[in-house]
């Protein structure tokens, strides 16, 4: 039997057989189950029976068919069975999203090779209610549909072109258009600009085409080009191919860019962990004074640095400074040098280096943690200029992620002199500034102390505080606007058919766009698959929320930030091991987002990210007596063994929670190293301490994830 024009409000419009079938295949495949349910799941698995339980729903809920059609005419464009998706999809007229269909619709035609009436279906994109995900691609296909005049068109759009599909089809209209020189160019564009994909294939084969047949009219590529391709090899680590492709463009190259290409070479053998051979390599080139020598220099530190030749490692950063004071490959030089010192706790050999760091290069994004080091130091050492130092980092870097510390750390020290009016002046505006962070939790903690709490505000404190320009984030929204409004009805729609990744790539693209992000995020995770996926788009699209006060956000933002899946399991097993559950909350939040199947690079295995061979080690005592590295992904077991693992590293700390979660995360051995670099007179000193970012930011993170979850969930 032939496909009905119209599906109409009934089966009388079917032959006998026709609507016995799809009855069947409704009861076969999820009688009573909604449209989205049985899309999707003809969409993931295409098979006969799936799609007529789909056609036998959109015979049963007549108004939901346009619906049902526009899942049946996308999965048929997927299944590049293009005149079944074109005489699907031409029912498929759905109110609100009517560009999705066009855009599906054109987009089957164009693979068909039926370009007539290509600009007629596009036209409902380019009038959409707000701007369409599909506009820039439908532009693409509105080219490939006209074929050489397309150029004006693409040209008229060129802002809106999805890339690199926009230069490769825009290619392609020159090249039909005989405009070979243009052709040329904008292939290059794609070829030198994207490894891999479709189109720098595609690129990659036309160029060869086209120099074979303009011969001498064929125009070359610019220097930059072939220098940036050569740098995409180096930062995708095929580190032989770099170094390959800088190597045949000396013969090409002249000046600067052959210079840079020359030193480069060296840059490859250092990044394929080769410093013995590119640091002779670098000591012997000969480059005029430039950039493309303070490049060379920087690596020749690099290479030094790694091989552990301190001696040698200072003579390029020396030299650097003289020749070169304001490059930033001295500045990188300069930071590169000081974290070795810093790991290795030489604070007489690191200050130096991030001092010159902040004061020559003040307007650098990290400015602010170099003098934070320099700063810290002086706090912990009591030096007579440490509070002046930590009211000017404030005062200098107030939206960096230290300034919290610098008002922490001043508000101890005036507890150490005694001054109790401006220790609370300091924590209170810290408290206000970034209430959900490490430090704001550990100034609350101060402002408990009776002598702080009853102190009144230090007039000095007070105008300093005043004159400081901290964040000040703006409330999630309670009203959505229309923008906002139109972009969640319109992915309700698509979500409803079985179309997911439309329905958030809608909201992303007005996240991007015209919406507001935190509204179109929260939309995106109250749909997500598992709490692990709405928490990684919350982080996505929540805004600073560590700087938002929890009551300018309603707390479903909050628990999808903070979600506590298995919260059974992990109070049982918190009870069992003597632990704080929300401790263990903040440690797996951390550790694996929630998700039961994360693996690190190390091999540590779900929830609280547990090693195998420590399984092994510990699963008797935990109660799990054989364990295989495959049951470390079910939440129960991981859990079990997790908590085993966090009580004994705790007893082995003596309960410092600090020092547990920097062993947790870095080892025994660096954590115990750590604790005797200094007297420290509290635990926010020893993680401040810290030489490794990660583990430093991690352990703040879950004791601030542990605050966090108390303060929702107690």
């Amino acid at each position: 039997m032939g496909t009905p024009s119209r599906w109409g409000g009934s089966i009388r419009g079917l032959s006998f057989s026709a609507a016995f079938l799809l009855l069947s295949a409704a009861a076969a495949h999820g009688a009573g189950a909604d449209l989205a349910s049985l899309a999707r799941a003809y969409r993931q698995a295409p098979t006969p029976a799936k799609k007529a339980a789909v056609q036998a729903y959109a015979v049963k809920h007549p108004k939901e068919a346009a619906l049902a059609n526009l899942a049946l005419g996308i999965v048929a464009y997927e299944q590049k069975d293009y005149p079944a998706a074109i005489a699907t999809l031409k029912r498929a007229a759905v109110p609100h999203i009517s560009d999705y269909t066009a855009y599906a619709l054109g987009a089957a035609r164009v693979e068909s090779n039926d370009m007539a009436g290509v600009a007629a279906d596009l036209e409902p994109v380019h009038k959409a209610e707000v701007r369409s995900p599909m506009a820039g691609k439908a532009w693409l296909l509105e080219a490939r549909a006209i074929g050489a005049e397309g150029v004006r068109m693409l040209r008229e759009h060129y802002a809106e072109l999805p890339q690199p599909d926009g230069d490769i089809t825009l290619a392609d209209a020159y090249q039909a258009a005989k405009d070979l020189p243009h052709a040329v160019e904008f292939y290059q564009r794609v070829f030198y600009q994207y490894l891999s994909g479709d189109a720098a294939a595609r690129a990659a084969a036309a160029l060869l085409s086209l120099k074979d047949s303009m011969g001498t009219s064929y125009p070359p590529p610019l220097p930059q080009q072939q220098l940036q391709r050569a740098d995409l090899l180096l930062a995708a680590k095929q580190y032989a191919a770099a170094r390959s492709e800088y190597e045949s463009l000396l013969d090409q190259l002249v000046g600067t860019e052959r210079d840079q290409a020359r030193v480069r070479i060296g840059a490859a053998d250092f990044a394929a962990n080769k410093p013995g051979v590119a640091a002779p390599y670098l000591r012997g080139l000969e480059i005029p004074e430039s950039e493309a020598d303070a490049e060379r220099l920087y690596w020749l530190e690099e290479s030094y640095r790694r091989m552990g030749d301190e001696g040698q490692m200072m003579d390029p950063l020396e030299r650097l400074g003289k020749r070169y004071p304001k490059s930033p490959w001295r500045l990188k030089a300069l930071t590169g040098a000081a974290n070795k010192f810093l790991v290795t706790n030489r604070p007489d050999s690191y200050l130096p280096l991030y001092k010159s760091a902040y004061e020559d290069f003040p307007a650098d994004s990290q400015a602010g943690l170099y003098h934070w080091k320099v700063t810290f130091q002086a706090y912990l050492h009591d030096q007579h200029n440490a509070e002046s130092l930590l009211r000017e980092h404030v005062r200098n870097y107030p939206t960096h992620a230290t300034a919290g510390a610098a008002l922490y750390f001043l508000g101890r020290a005036a507890e150490r002199r005694n001054d109790h009016g401006s220790a609370n002046a300091y924590y209170t505006r810290l408290a206000k500034a970034f209430p959900n962070q490490f430090y704001a939790m550990q100034a609350q903690a101060r402002l408990k102390d009776p002598a702080v709490a009853g102190a009144g505000a230090s007039d000095e404190a007070t105008k300093f505080l005043a004159e400081l320009k901290l964040p000040q984030p703006a409330p999630v929204p309670t009203e959505p606007t229309a923008a906002t409004t139109a972009r969640i009805d319109r992915s309700r729609l698509l979500r409803s058919a079985g179309l997911d990744d439309f329905a958030d790539n809608e909201l992303r693209y007005g996240a991007r766009t015209d919406g507001q992000a935190q509204l179109l995020g929260m939309e995106i995770a109250k749909s997500a698959a598992s709490p692990y996926i709405a928490l990684r788009t919350m982080k996505a699209y929540g805004g600073d929320y560590l700087t938002l006060p929890m009551e300018q956000a309603p707390r479903e933002f909050w628990t999808m930030l903070f979600p506590m899946p298995y919260q059974h399991d992990i109070e049982t097993d918190a009870k069992l091991r003597g632990l704080d559950p929300f401790l263990m909350a903040g440690l797996i939040r951390q550790e694996s987002e929630y998700n039961p199947q994360a693996m690190s690079g190390a091999q540590a295995y779900g929830l609280m990210q547990v090693r195998p061979v420590t399984a092994r080690e510990v699963g008797r005592a935990a109660g799990v007596p054989k364990v295989t590295a495959r049951m470390l992904y079910q939440p129960t077991i991981n859990l079990k063994i997790g908590s085993y693992v966090l009580r004994s590293m705790l007893d082995s700390h003596g309960g410092r929670i600090e020092e547990t979660l920097a062993s947790y995360n870095a080892g025994p051995a660096r954590a115990a190293e750590w604790r005797t670099w200094a007297n420290f007179r509290e635990p926010a000193e020893f993680v401040e301490t810290i030489p490794f970012t990660e583990t430093r930011d991690y352990v703040q993170a879950v004791l601030r994830n542990a605050e966090m979850y108390r303060r929702l969930y107690r």
